[in-house]
C-alpha cells in the first residue's frame, strides 16, 4: 500500500511494503522484515531501549524472534516491518499481530524507534502506516497498543496516531512478568 496524504494504492502481499507515508509528519515507508534486520533487533535490545519492556533479551531469544519475523509472512496473522526513511536509513521496527484480548480476537501493535530518530514523529507515522496494513486485512475490528503506563513518549504516539485510551491494565510482558500498561485501541 502506498500512502501520500489520503491517496491509497494497493500493492501485492508478497511485497508487503507500505510507503512512503506522509500525513503531515515525516515521510517513512515500511519494508518487510529481512535477514539484514537482525541488526535493528540488536540495536533495540539495549537497557535504555527496553527499560519499559522488562529489559534486554538474551542473544538466543533475539535470534528466535528474528527467525519468527522472517518466517511469519501471512498479513492476515500479522507482519513485522523495518521503518525506513527516504534516504534508506532504517530508523526502527514496527509490526502487528493477532492476539485474544478480553475474549475478543484483535490485532496488537508495538514499535521501537532508534534513539537518533526519536522525537521526530517517525513512530507516529509508522503507527498510522501499520494501522493501514492491519485495516486492509479486514479480519479484526480493533488494533490495540499496550505501552507502559509510565512511558509518556509511547503513550503520546498512541494519542497522536488516533488511538483511544481505554484505561490502565495489567499486562504480561515479557512472559512471566506483569507490567502496568495503558490499553489503547484504534478501530479498524
Amino acid at each position: 500500500m502506498i500512502m501520500k496524504g489520503t491517496h491509497v494504492k494497493e500493492l501485492s502481499v508478497a511485497r508487503a511494503n507500505v510507503g512512503p507515508v506522509d500525513q503531515g509528519g515525516p515521510v517513512i515507508r515500511l519494508e518487510a522484515w529481512t535477514e539484514a534486520d537482525l541488526s535493528l533487533l540488536r540495536a533495540a535490545n539495549t537497557p535504555e531501549m527496553t527499560a519499559h519492556l522488562g529489559g534486554p533479551e538474551t542473544e538466543a531469544k533475539l535470534i528466535g524472534r528474528h527467525r519468527r519475523y522472517l518466517r511469519d509472512r501471512d498479513p492476515g496473522a500479522g507482519l513485522m516491518f523495518a521503518v525506513v526513511l527516504p534516504d534508506g536509513q532504517r530508523a526502527g521496527i514496527i509490526g502487528y499481530w493477532e492476539r485474544t484480548w478480553r475474549d475478543q480476537p484483535v490485532y496488537e501493535t508495538g514499535w521501537s524507534v532508534m534513539p537518533g530518530f526519536q522525537g521526530r514523529g517517525i513512530a507516529t507515522a509508522a503507527a498510522r502506516a501499520v494501522a493501514e496494513r492491519a485495516r486492509a486485512q479486514h479480519r479484526r475490528r480493533y488494533l490495540h497498543a499496550f505501552p507502559a503506563a509510565d512511558h509518556p513518549a509511547s503513550n503520546a504516539i498512541c494519542r497522536k496516531a488516533g488511538f483511544t485510551l481505554l484505561g490502565e491494565t495489567d499486562f504480561e510482558y515479557p512472559p512471566g512478568t506483569v507490567m502496568r500498561c495503558n490499553d489503547w485501541r484504534l478501530e479498524l
